[in-house]
């Protein structure tokens, strides 16, 4: 196939506004959408986060209108690229370090050949070797317009985006049974709730439901405490957002330090039945470690809580820590799930409502019947994942 740049393509490629041109405070709680980084899945738009601007703000934001069909790419994060089809009218990318959009010429490429492209390993691998940045890596605007494609003719494009998205379809029905089993949840909880009364049960502070003594609500090694060149190929775990972000423990990227390093971070381990909060990135992510977990550490972007078991079970604190409404208000939930400046001191002071241990543990043996359902989909998951993957290798080195 013919090889072009990624900039040989588009008609329009630019990134979002500058940071101060559109900040925390210019959120409002209804008004014009904004795309940002967590909205932008490998091949799918995620509209579940929403945030708004008004549209006063907007006119001063015209420019990065952006129309359906444009595609827009997440230049951030691993993976590197990710890469969704904007399905209708929306204005705004947030950070023009974080979200790009890109629309095709039609003479030159069809979008949803550019949208697979990006999110195969294929791309990924240009982007690793243009990408730079320490903790996190990145492409900016100019590294993404010299990121190379594979350019067949136009109808061969379209038939290669139309395999992919026919098998990408199995992707999203995975993702959509797994979506409703975490409503199941969400159904359970609030079902306890409408069965005894919102009012019913006595509320305590997070912090008195955690394990007496020092360290049962913490947070990772700050700063030169651990370094990101410090993390080595094997050794004791360290677990950071992408372990709590699904809202349920997963394994994300393995990160390990060695024996010694532990030695001197033991009080940030993390043990069985800890609940994690995501503090730093997509903030208010809540997951229960599982009895399995080697050992491990979290890193700053967690807070981490033991729970007193005798008070309150983590399955219990996790469920009110994503579903009760008074406690998401505590925590600053906006914009529906949104928790700008979430921290481990509105963590603590939140307060629960703390049923009899007999109807949390009632409630625990539900939602532990819909984990395993969870873990049987994330398999399948994983076994789509990887067929699709392999096909999109085929696709963009000409064997499709």
């Amino acid at each position: 196939m013919t090889m072009g740049s990624l900039g040989d393509v588009a008609l329009k490629l630019q990134d979002g506004p500058f940071g101060s041109n559109l900040k925390s405070s210019h959120y409002t709680d209804e008004g014009v959408r904004v795309v940002r980084l967590q909205n932008i899945g490998s091949g799918f738009f995620d509209d579940s986060d929403q945030a708004f601007i008004s549209p006063a703000h907007f006119a001063k934001l015209q420019k990065h209108e952006c129309s359906a069909g444009d595609v827009l790419v997440a230049t951030l994060g691993d993976p590197i690229l990710r890469a969704a089809i904007q399905p209708k009218s929306l204005p705004v990318t947030l950070n023009k370090a974080d979200c790009i959009q890109l629309r095709c010429d039609p003479d030159r490429a069809v979008a949803g050949y550019v949208t697979h492209y990006l999110n195969s390993g294929v791309a990924q691998s240009h982007a690793s070797a243009l990408a730079h940045g320490q903790t996190r890596k990145r492409v900016n605007l100019s590294q993404l317009r010299r990121l190379p494609i594979p350019l067949p003719p136009i109808e061969e494009q379209r038939r290669i985006a139309a395999v992919l998205d026919a098998a990408d379809a199995l992707r999203a029905k995975r993702r959509q049974a797994i979506a409703k089993l975490d409503t199941l949840t969400q159904a359970i909880f609030i079902d306890m709730f409408s069965r005894n009364g919102w009012d019913s049960w006595p509320s305590q502070p997070v912090e008195s439901v955690a394990n007496p003594g020092k360290g049962a609500i913490r947070t990772g090694p700050f700063g030169s405490q651990l370094l990101h060149e410090e993390f080595v190929d094997d050794g004791v775990a360290v677990l950071g957002i992408d372990n709590a972000v699904q809202n349920r423990f997963a394994w994300g990227k393995r990160r390990f330090i060695t024996e010694k390093k532990y030695a001197q971070l033991s009080r940030f381990t993390v043990s069985p039945g800890d609940v994690l909060v995501t503090i730093m990135g997509t903030c208010g992510r809540v997951a229960v470690v599982p009895n399995d977990i080697p050992r491990s550490i979290n890193t700053k972007h967690l807070c981490c809580v033991t729970v007193n078991k005798e008070v309150c079970l983590p399955e219990w604190l996790w469920a009110c820590l994503r579903f009760h409404p008074a406690v998401l208000d505590q925590l600053g939930a906006t914009h529906g799930a949104v928790m700008p400046g979430l921290n481990m001191g509105k963590i603590k002071q939140a307060e629960i409502p703390v049923p009899p241990l007999n109807d949390q543990r009632r409630f625990a043996e539900r939602m532990a019947a819909t984990v395993y359902h969870q873990e049987v989909s994330d398999r399948s998951r994983v076994q789509v994942e990887t067929l699709f993957a392999s096909l999109q290798q085929r696709a963009f080195r000409g064997e499709l």
